[in-house]
């Protein structure tokens, strides 16, 4: 993936960076493969705001993205490199050599016209999906299993990559993009490459209209409230607040643990990110 610039012809294009969408090669998304995303502005099941700052935006469509590739042993073909609206990554067009079609995350280098597999038996080539026991030491891997059969969880966001690190009986331990090192059962199954679209991170949107098309809307500054809006509202003058970091509601927002200490995952990490 690579970025473009813009000529300065107006102030909404001025620092815009965004991206050449050079890989993407299908015209109109398959539509038996898609379903509308249904907005809700933040707003629970009784219509009351539950997370701020959401509403707006414009209308898209899910793609559905197979992340359990159970078919084994049959032989896929890239028919095309797809855009989804809903996520950072790009997608692949899959058409299995029984017809069946599917999207599955496309890894950077795939194009379009090559082969890919899953299964057991595959080889350790850049998009076939297999067990992480048998993938070899060093590789990197991702749309990985946290349990077998339930389908990619972990690392699925463009540019993201785990990397194999050890193998002992039926475990194999794997180093996460955030650092952490984490012990996974050996039959999940994990894509073999890193997620396409690296450059997703240094795309500059240029203008608010940018945030407000992708459904965000503003975000005020608590210490520029008043006292009666916020906690950290008020004073004479300019001030940077007076009080620690929180909600309006008073809830502190730095320094407080977010993780349950007897969570049960706790077991199955080596070494944390931090």
């Amino acid at each position: 993936m690579a970025l473009k610039t813009y000529k300065p012809r107006s102030s909404g294009i001025r620092f815009r960076e965004s991206a050449t969408f050079e890989e993407i090669t299908e015209k109109r998304p398959v539509k038996s493969l898609t379903k509308a995303l249904r907005k809700k502005a933040g707003r629970n099941n009784q219509g009351r705001i539950t997370v701020r700052h959401r509403g707006g935006g414009a209308k898209q469509r899910i793609r559905i993205v197979d992340f359990k590739r159970r078919k084994f042993g049959v032989e896929a073909t890239v028919k095309d490199i797809a855009y989804d609206p809903t996520r950072s990554a790009y997608l692949a067009l899959l058409e299995y050599a029984d017809g069946v079609k599917s999207y599955i995350l496309a890894p950077d280098g795939l194009k379009q016209g090559m082969k890919v597999t899953s299964g057991p038996k595959a080889e350790a080539t850049l998009g076939n999906c297999l067990p992480l026991s048998q993938i070899p030491l060093g590789l990197a891997v991702h749309a990985i299993e946290l349990v077998p059969g339930q389908g990619a969880k972990v690392c699925r966001s463009a540019g993201n990559s785990c990397q194999v690190m050890a193998r002992d009986g039926g475990r194999v331990t794997l180093k996460m993009p955030s650092g952490e090192v984490r012990i996974f059962d050996g039959r999940c199954l994990a894509c073999v490459g890193s997620v396409g679209n690296k450059d997703w991170g240094s795309i500059k949107l240029g203008k608010a209209g940018r945030k407000r098309h992708m459904g965000l809307r503003p975000t005020g500054r608590g210490v520029a409230m008043n006292p009666v809006d916020h906690p950290m509202g008020g004073g004479e003058g300019r001030t940077s607040g007076g009080s620690h970091p929180c909600s309006p509601w008073g809830k502190l927002a730095k320094g407080g643990k977010t993780r349950a200490k007897r969570k049960a995952s706790n077991k199955v990490i080596v070494k944390r990110r931090k």
